[in-house]
């Protein structure tokens, strides 16, 4: 008796969570999200901090209207843009609380909640699919490094069984993990369960998304995990990317989406223009600098989102600080960044005219006067 009213409450329960995400305003609106998924642009979203090291809701909130507002087909919250690896646990769950509750029903909500052990993901996963998140990144798990088998067994897996309903999208990205799902074990993975049937890609191994296109198949979307590398991902036949993760999006949605669908629609020289264009901020997702020490001379890498949240601080957007051990740039690293941004500016105003009009800020101010990066790098 127990056991029967113990499964009639945990079906009560999914049907409550469901009738909290597919409301009969929105069911519509779900049911075009659902179909065109993983489709287009869908932005990894800064985590914008307050000066006293909080995180900024408000700013969170305007950053979410201004993707909605562009036109995106998605945000992902707490990626490793997001900063997650120094945010609080409730934190965390705060920021993918608060940006599905500023876009669902507008946009779909991709929650970040794969760490290096499953048992945290699993519980990360669960409370995020409580508040109705349906769609969940799990970046291959760092530092531990289990091999590809293991990532397949016992962490992908356990994910994609205890959350049928939910979009599992193994996010491989060796060069900041020190291991990777293969494209072998990501087919098994596909084939056995439905709702894996995507994949992050920022491998920068064209090799490796060639096979993972041919071992997967056609009903498989491969998503751009390196904005440079989006359009050639999507160009390529024998890759056939349907969309990216973005971390330029932060600064410039309307154009990076534009970019992706015209790749879709097949208008290759369109989009072509488009990402000439935005080339100088693919540029800067990471800067490498070389710097001068008491020693000798030094390369300082400013890796994402130091140079994004640096940026969005210049041009007047909602960012704030960066938590610890990431702190600022060098001067040389904040002058390339600067270059870039003028160059976007002066050669083609319309992809930063987004931001001008949504946050009423002046550019032609904001990108030449040192007032506005004062503090923004090391003395």
């Amino acid at each position: 008796m127990l056991n029967n009213l113990y499964y009639i409450f945990k079906i009560f329960s999914e049907i409550l969570i469901n009738l909290t995400v597919f409301t009969p305003k929105k069911v519509n609106v779900w049911k075009g999200l659902w179909e065109n998924m993983f489709k287009g642009c869908y932005t990894a979203l800064i985590t914008p901090m307050l000066k006293n090291g909080k995180v900024d809701v408000e700013g969170l909130k305007k950053l979410v209207e201004f993707q909605i507002a562009q036109g995106v087909s998605g945000v992902l919250a707490v990626g490793t843009t997001g900063e997650s690896p120094t945010l609080y646990p409730e934190e965390h769950l705060l920021v993918i609380e608060k940006v599905y509750e500023y876009s669902s029903g507008r946009l779909l909500t991709i929650a970040g909640t794969g760490c290096n052990s499953t048992h945290k993901t699993l519980e990360n996963t669960r409370k995020a699919y409580e508040m109705g998140v349906r769609a969940f990144l799990l970046v291959d798990p760092y530092y531990n490094g289990p091999s590809s088998l293991e990532i397949r067994r016992e962490y992908i897996a356990p994910v994609a069984e205890r959350f049928p309903n939910a979009q599992i999208i193994p996010y491989v990205i060796p060069g900041r993990t020190g291991t990777q799902l293969l494209p072998h074990d990501l087919a098994i993975l596909h084939r056995k369960y439905a709702n894996v049937k995507a994949v992050k890609e920022a491998t920068g191994d064209f090799e490796n998304m060639r096979l993972t296109r041919k071992l997967c198949g056609e009903n498989f979307y491969i998503l751009s995990g390196d904005d440079d590398k989006t359009f050639e991902m999507m160009a390529d036949e024998t890759i056939k990317a349907s969309g990216v993760i973005s971390v330029a999006s932060n600064i410039t949605p309307a154009a990076v989406q534009r970019m992706t669908m015209l790749l879709l629609e097949k208008r290759v020289n369109e989009a072509a223009e488009i990402c000439q264009k935005l080339n100088p901020f693919f540029r800067i997702v990471t800067v490498k600098t070389v710097e001068e020490t008491a020693f000798g001379e030094v390369v300082v890498k400013a890796r994402n989102p130091l140079p994004c949240k640096t940026l969005m601080n210049i041009l007047g957007m909602p960012a704030g600080p960066l938590r610890p051990p990431l702190g600022k740039m060098t001067q040389k690293g904040l002058d390339v960044v600067l270059k870039a941004a003028r160059e976007v500016y002066e050669k083609s105003p319309e992809i930063l005219a987004p931001i001008e009009s949504f946050f009423d800020v002046d550019l032609s101010e904001r990108l030449y006067n040192e007032k506005y990066w004062k503090g923004l790098a090391y003395d």
